[in-house]
């Protein structure tokens, strides 16, 4: 890896044009940004190897596949020297799509999708809470996604 994290002008344009599009065509990027596909090329890769981009993925919509209750679980340890094993364990519980440790109330905040609310019950009580380790647990449903959004690239001025 590169030590030097010097982003430019054009390394910024570029991100700010994939993040809205991570399948548009290096020779479209590079048409956009005046310069050659193979300058968009190397530029890429760079920013890969620094580790500014990582992987590309496609958004799947968890209601086409059935997923209509989206929740956040606030989770309490009995000992805060248990989050590792405790997030091992939560890695294993496929309704589970993020995970934080986190400053505050709650030790770790975890992303749940699943079916219904029935289906939401069983996995609090069945997965997660059945963790040695988790002391209780507090269970937010998303009504509504309002905002759901890649950081915004934007150019330093100059």
């Amino acid at each position: 890896m590169e030590n030097n994290l010097h982003i430019d002008k054009l390394d910024r344009k570029i991100l700010s044009i994939l993040t809205k599009n991570a399948r548009v065509p290096f020779l479209e990027v590079a048409r956009e940004c005046s310069v050659s596909g193979a300058a968009i090329h190397q530029r890429v890769q760079r920013l890969t190897r620094l580790g500014i981009i990582s992987g590309s993925q496609f958004n799947i919509d968890p209601k086409k596949l059935g997923y209509h209750t989206c929740a956040y679980v606030g989770i309490f340890l009995e000992n805060a020297a248990l989050f590792s094993d405790v997030a091992e364990r939560l890695t294993k519980i496929p309704e589970i799509t993020q995970c934080h440790y986190t400053t505050g109330e709650y030790a770790m905040f975890v992303k749940v999708y699943t079916r219904d609310n029935e289906h939401l019950r069983k996995v609090l009580a069945d997965k997660i809470q059945a963790i040695n380790g988790i002391s209780r647990t507090e269970t937010f449903i998303s009504l509504e996604v309002m905002i759901n959004r890649n950081l915004p690239v934007v150019e330093e001025s100059e």
